[in-house]
């Protein structure tokens, strides 16, 4: 009797320990029946929970952040490159030119225009440059091919030969200039090359007028030194329309009297 009941009791004891890991393992993973990662009713979820990241949506955008981009990435149209390049190296020579102009011209309305040259060029270069970094473009620092070949050939003259070279070169260089910024402030890609362009167009053409008119009063002048002053001179040894002499004077040179009538 004694015997059974301990039987019973290790058998009960049995049970009881199948019982308990049965329920601790429907405690730990998904209730039969269940979705993934539902909690069985009447237990607590004490998994940790994991966030959605949420999307941030990207904002778009303004023109200027564009330009921005465009200029430190270097994507600039061939043309536009092409002009700020020129453009760079056509200032610079008018700003070199014009400080040579100030030391070696002999005219004061030749010195007035090259330091004119000097400030409205230099002004300009800056700006420019200013662009060309934001582009990424190489400008010129220094004169180099037709631009200094330009400069030695007018160092090496002097005076009112100096005066008319200079000005020649100043009109034709600014209009070429004219035209090519006249070009770039309607058809440049960038936004920033077109409004320099359109800026510095009206300051091209001024001194594009400025330039004719300096060279016409050159040449005027030139042609007034040019003329003999004074009236038309009279003929040594003549003198005015000489009266003839009454009679019982003297007869002039190189005339004979008039024959006496014969007496009968």
């Amino acid at each position: 009797m004694k015997e059974q009941f301990s039987r019973i009791a290790l058998f009960a004891a049995a049970i009881g320990l199948i019982n308990t890991g049965a329920f601790a393992q429907q405690g730990g993973g998904a209730t039969r029946g269940s979705s993934p990662g539902q909690t069985p009713p009447g237990t607590t979820d004490t998994r940790p929970t994991t966030q959605t990241p949420t999307t941030q949506t990207e904002r778009p955008k303004t023109q200027t952040e564009s330009t921005q981009r465009s200029g430190a990435s270097g994507q600039l149209a061939s043309a536009d490159q092409a002009f700020i390049k020129e453009a760079a190296t056509g200032g610079l020579m008018e700003v070199e030119l014009g400080r040579l102009a100030a030391e070696k011209a002999s005219n004061a309305e030749v010195k007035q225009f090259a330091q004119r040259m000097v400030d409205d060029h230099g002004k300009a270069n800056q700006q420019l440059s200013t662009i060309a970094q934001q582009k990424s473009v190489q400008v010129p620092t220094e004169l180099t091919g037709k631009a200094k070949a330009d400069h030695d050939r007018l160092s090496k003259l002097s005076g009112e030969q100096f005066d008319r070279a200079y000005m020649q070169l100043m009109v034709q260089d600014h209009r070429k200039d004219v035209g090519e910024f006249r070009k770039q402030s309607t058809k440049a890609k960038d936004a920033d090359v077109k409004s320099f362009a359109s800026q510095t167009l009206p300051t091209l053409e001024d001194h594009l007028k400025m330039a004719q008119q300096t060279q016409s009063a050159l040449n005027g002048a030139r042609a007034t030194s040019g003329k003999p002053s004074g009236g038309a001179s009279t003929p040594q040894g003549t003198g005015g329309a000489s009266t003839p002499q009454g009679a019982g004077g003297t007869q002039p040179r190189g005339t004979s009297a008039p024959a006496r009538p014969q007496e009968k």
